[in-house]
């Protein structure tokens, strides 16, 4: 089964009666072809099926009505075989409320120099055809990405996949919940926003809830589950014997089982994916979750703290988008500075990194400390990022609008160890540099939260901002700052004139 079990994207055919039923059976048949090579392809991670061939404006507009309302149809591979009038497309594109991508490809990729005849030319038409798909789509002013070249190529295939995990990761944020304990961190701005304005755009919701609540389901995990989970983390991390030994540690071990347990039990029972909390609010709870929060990030719930709602929605989304791929995706924070001959920023958080993004293969499980927000000894996973290229994405709420601002970084090992410092962690050089980086991220109003990731890239981010209707903003190894606020300037301006009166 693919990566993505029922779900499955629709490859839909477009053509017109014109051309005879010979032609169209051949049309037919070569979809069905495309869409079986594709799913069959390694580099595909979701189902592609074939539709029937589409020829009139009644039967394009009824594929479209039922890919809205096929629960498993994350999206629509549109592609002309031949030349298919775009008037007949104007109904069902403007129904159509799933995303779609624009394939243009032809079937045969050489051309039988010494058979072609006109016949040869009238059933392999895409070369036009999709050019007059195309104008439609931007009259009607639709975002959508376009794959151009032969659907048998890797790099396709490969374009394709990335569309594709995108669509589910757009199907997921219109199906997410996120469960909300506790408010925000006291007097912080950015991790605010417009809950009914963000289920607006990007569909999730976010539910709030008191301590007692999750303190209920907590509670009620049974020493059973916790001496079998508190078993399982011997196993799969770096736990010293020390600890193994002293009975308090023991017991905070236990704690972060029944802390996991706990809250998964929550958020599955009411069909939540992501989650925040606040080290400010714990009434009720045993602690802050350090460990569990981390493992749970690890199983792909999203995560955002001090009740950073659209962080944690963000990190779910991405996670599924990367699903099955290598990268990890963590909840992360820019946490402090190292100014030198490649000035760098150290990432972290008082415990919730995802272990997803660690170098080590089995990080070391440790108890230590924990003294903001409430003084108690946590269990944590301690480890640095794997070095690499990475994203730090942050959605922003502009009061009128979002925002999603990337930035390119690369994660480097870091020169000398962290003895003292018992946080998951990661060392990256922003691009261009760090003073330009900063600058621009400032200026578009970045959060200190992100979403740092090595699993997606630009592009999908991109697509997914498109999908949602939002600003993409992008700090890469090409900006600079004049021409980055000159560009917040413009886009201001468009999307304010997008959203009309």
């Amino acid at each position: 089964m693919k990566i993505y079990g029922q779900k499955e994207v629709w490859l839909v055919t477009g053509s017109q009666h014109l051309y005879g039923p010979g032609v169209l059976k051949q049309v037919a048949e070569n979809s069905q072809k495309i869409a079986a090579s594709l799913t069959d392809s390694d580099n595909l991670s979701c189902t592609i099926v074939a539709q029937d061939t589409v020829k009139t404006p009644e039967e394009i507009l009824a594929v479209c009505l039922r890919a809205n309302s096929d629960e498993n149809c994350a999206g629509l591979i549109l592609w002309m075989h031949t030349f298919s009038p775009a008037k007949m497309w104007i109904a069902g594109l403007k129904a159509l409320n799933k995303p779609y991508m624009h394939l243009h490809t032809q079937f045969k990729a050489e051309l039988p120099w010494s058979e072609i005849d006109m016949n040869y030319m009238n059933l392999n038409q895409s070369a036009h055809g999709d050019r007059e798909f195309g104008y439609i789509g931007t009259r009607m002013g639709q975002q959508r990405r376009v794959v151009v070249g032969h659907w048998e190529t890797d790099r396709v295939q490969t374009e394709i996949d990335d569309w594709v995990r995108v669509a589910m990761g757009w199907q997921e944020s219109q199906n997410l919940k996120v469960a909300r304990f506790a408010d925000n961190m006291r007097q912080v701005a950015v991790t605010e926003g417009d809950k009914v304005t963000a289920q607006l755009q990007f569909g999730y919701e976010v539910h709030a809830f008191g301590l007692g609540d999750l303190a209920e389901a907590v509670n009620s995990i049974s020493d059973d589950d916790i001496d079998s989970l508190t078993d399982e983390y011997t196993k799969l991390y770096t736990v010293s014997e020390a600890l193994l030994k002293d009975s308090h540690q023991m017991e905070m071990l236990r704690n972060e089982a029944r802390l996991e347990l706990g809250i998964q039990k929550f958020l599955d029972d009411g069909g939540f994916k992501a989650f925040t909390n606040c080290f400010e609010n714990l009434t009720g709870l045993t602690g802050l979750p350090g460990l569990a929060t981390q493992r749970l990030m690890a199983k792909g719930y999203g995560y955002g703290a001090e009740g950073d709602w659209k962080t944690a929605a963000m990190t779910r989304i991405v996670k599924v988008m990367s699903l099955g791929r290598e990268g990890g995706t963590s909840f992360m924070e820019d946490y402090t500075y190292n100014f030198g001959a490649r000035d760098q920023v150290l990432g972290a958080h008082m415990l919730e990194v995802c272990p997803s993004i660690a170098a080590e293969e089995k990080p070391r499980l440790e108890v230590h400390k924990h003294t903001i927000g409430i003084k108690k000894d946590i269990a944590r996973l301690i480890f640095t990022g794997k070095p690499g290229p990475a994203l730090n994405i942050s959605t922003i709420d502009l009061g009128t609008r979002f925002r999603i601002l990337v930035n390119e970084v690369d994660t480097v090992t870091p020169p000398e160890p962290l003895p003292h410092l018992p946080v998951g962690t990661a060392l990256w050089e922003p691009r261009p540099s760090l003073a330009v980086a900063g600058a621009a991220w400032i200026h578009a109003g970045g959060a200190h939260h992100s979403v740092y990731t090595q699993a997606i890239s630009i592009e999908q981010v991109i697509d997914f901002c498109e999908m949602a209707g939002v600003e993409a903003t992008i700090i890469d190894e090409d900006t600079k700052v004049r021409s980055f606020k000159n560009e917040l300037r413009q886009n201001s301006a468009y999307y304010f004139l997008k959203q009309g009166v």
